[in-house]
C-alpha cells in the first residue's frame, strides 16, 4: 500500500433528468476539486441522471460504449491528470434493464474499474415514498476491488451500505478505502447516513468516501446530502452538508494500518453455528 498522504473530495451534486447538464455541473465542481490540490474525486450515485424508471428512463440511457459521460469523465480524469470515481453511471443492458454502474477511472484516461450496484432499494417508507429498484435495473453479483497508486479502493453504491457483510469482505480482499457513492433519501438519511457510513469505516478499518446527492429533483424526490469523508477510526474528516459543491480533507494512508493494528477484528473471523431456535423453544 502506498505510504505517501493525498487529498481526496466527494461532490455533491442535485442531478436532473438531462444527463449532459448533469455531467456538466459533476465536471465543473471535479476542475475546482483539482484546482484545490485534490488527486482523487468521488461523484454521487446517479451522477448521469436522476430518474426512478419508466419512459424516460430507457428514452435517456445508453449501452456503455454509447453513453458520452464515460469517455467525458476518462478525458477529465487524463486532462486534471488525476483520478476520479464515478459515483454511478445509469447503462442499459438489455432492452427492459439498466445497471447502476460505479467506474473507476485514472490519469491515464483509462476506465480502471467497474462496478454494478448489488443491493436493489425495494421499499416502502412511512412517508408515502416507494422505490422498486429491481423493476428497472439489473443487479450486479460481483465485489470489486480495484488497485491504484494511493491502495486499494473497494466499490459500492448506496443502498449496500446496509450490508455489512460486503465490506468486511471488501476490505479481507485488500480494500485500503471504501466508496459509497449514495442518494440517500431524506428520511433515511436523517435517521442513518451519518452512523452507517461511521460503523463501516470502524468495522473495517478502511477510509470511506461517500459523496451524496442533495435536494430536491427535478423528479420531485428529495435526497439528504452530506457528503461525508470518514476516517479508519470512525472520525469525520469532511462534511459536505446540503449544499452542492465540493468538499475535501488531507489523507494520511498509514492510518488504516494503524486502526486495524489496535482492533485487528478483520484477522479474528470464528465459524460458528447457528441452532434451529424455534425448535428449540417449541420442544
Amino acid at each position: 500500500m502506498a505510504s505517501v498522504p493525498f487529498r481526496a473530495a466527494c461532490v455533491t451534486l442535485c442531478s436532473g433528468r438531462d444527463p449532459q447538464t448533469n455531467i456538466e455541473a459533476a465536471s465543473d465542481f471535479i476542475r475546482d476539486a483539482a484546482s484545490d490540490g485534490v488527486k482523487f474525486v468521488f461523484t454521487p450515485e446517479n451522477t448521469l441522471l436522476m430518474e426512478a424508471g419508466g419512459k424516460n428512463l430507457f428514452a435517456a440511457v445508453r449501452a456503455e460504449g454509447e453513453t458520452p459521460a464515460v469517455s467525458q469523465l476518462a478525458a477529465l480524469a487524463a486532462d486534471l491528470g488525476i483520478w476520479i470515481g464515478v459515483g454511478s453511471l445509469a447503462i442499459k443492458v438489455a432492452a427492459d434493464k439498466v445497471a447502476n454502474r460505479s467506474f473507476l477511472m485514472g490519469p491515464d484516461g483509462r476506465v480502471h474499474g467497474r462496478y454494478d450496484k448489488i443491493h436493489m432499494f425495494d421499499v416502502s417508507l412511512p412517508d408515502g415514498e416507494t422505490y422498486h429498484e429491481s423493476k428497472n435495473y439489473r443487479p450486479g453479483d460481483e465485489a470489486v476491488v480495484v488497485p491504484t497508486p494511493f491502495g486499494r479502493v473497494g466499490l459500492s453504491v448506496c443502498y449496500d451500505l446496509r450490508f455489512p457483510a460486503l465490506y468486511r469482505a471488501l476490505a479481507q480482499a485488500g480494500a485500503d478505502y471504501l466508496t459509497v457513492p449514495s442518494a440517500f433519501t431524506q428520511v433515511t438519511g436523517e435517521a442513518h447516513w451519518h452512523v452507517l457510513l461511521r460503523a463501516r469505516a470502524i468495522e473495517t478499518g478502511c477510509f470511506v468516501f461517500a459523496a451524496a446527492q442533495s435536494g430536491t429533483h427535478e423528479n420531485g424526490r428529495k435526497t439528504f446530502g452530506h457528503s461525508l469523508i470518514v476516517d479508519p477510526w470512525g472520525q469525520v474528516l469532511a462534511d459536505g452538508g446540503t449544499q452542492t459543491g465540493f468538499v475535501a480533507a488531507d489523507i494520511d494512508p498509514a492510518k488504516v494500518a494503524q486502526a486495524r493494528g489496535r482492533i485487528p477484528s478483520l484477522e479474528h473471523d470464528r465459524q460458528f453455528s447457528l441452532p434451529d431456535v424455534t425448535r428449540r423453544a417449541t420442544s
